[in-house]
């Protein structure tokens, strides 16, 4: 096997477990959170009550970054998380 079809099956191989580890995830009513710090567990938390503007507005005040970059971020969370 070549380098580049090792690369590809890895690849669909990761994809393929990540799926199953979602699936598990949903199916056990599983959240999973990566890097939780206690700033990340405000967002989080305003974010599961619905309150997506100040889980922006925390977002902000933690990492001192632009609504723009915050709002994205924030977005990308609510996304990953399937709130």
């Amino acid at each position: 096997m070549s380098n580049d079809s090792e690369i590809l099956a890895l690849r669909a191989r990761i994809a393929e477990l990540e799926s199953r580890v979602d699936f598990l995830y949903r199916h056990l009513g599983v959240t999973y959170v990566e890097n939780t710090s206690m700033g990340d567990a405000r967002v989080i938390d305003m974010l599961k009550r619905g309150n997506k503007i100040e889980a922006i507005k925390i977002y902000r005040e933690i990492y001192n970054c632009g609504l723009a970059e915050a709002k994205q971020a924030v977005d990308s969370l609510q996304a990953r998380l399937g709130f």
